[in-house]
């Protein structure tokens, strides 16, 4: 596979703009006091794209079990180690959906996502994260 090129590019010293190989962008924000946040920090855009992995795997897998989705959202708690470097140490990720009828699928799609698709949790279990789930049906 040829290596996909990005680049992170300093806006201000408390701002950067990272532009990735498909060409999208993320403004990652530090602020300094009295600014006002306008973008992840790098370290909360990891949080995110852990979610944002699974959420797509999950949809995608109980569509085609034809188990639709009406709403969907994760919830995710994170704990940082507390000495330097305050690397990620636990994960846990709540899946809240309505509209799936089989419970059974909505785990399965969840392990699915968790063990073989989702790329991010992945690549954090094996750095040593302690990655939890749950999921709650709503409605």
């Amino acid at each position: 596979m040829e290596p996909r090129k990005s680049v992170v590019e300093m806006v201000t010293p408390t701002k950067f703009l990272a532009t990735g190989y498909s060409g999208a962008k993320v403004l990652f924000h530090n602020p300094a006091e009295g600014e006002v946040r306008e973008g992840p920090s790098p370290f909360e855009a990891v949080v995110l794209a852990a979610g944002g992995c699974t959420a797509f795997d999950v949809v995608d897998i109980l569509r085609k079990k034809r188990d639709p989705v009406g709403s969907f959202r994760i919830e995710l708690e994170s704990v940082r180690a507390k000495g330097l470097p305050t690397v990620l140490e636990k994960l846990h990720l709540t899946y809240v959906l309505k509209g799936p009828k089989k419970e059974a699928n909505v785990a399965r799609a969840i392990e699915l996502s968790q063990e073989k698709y989702c790329s991010v949790n992945i690549m954090l279990k094996r750095a040593g994260v302690d990655v939890t789930v749950s999921y709650r049906l709503e409605g």
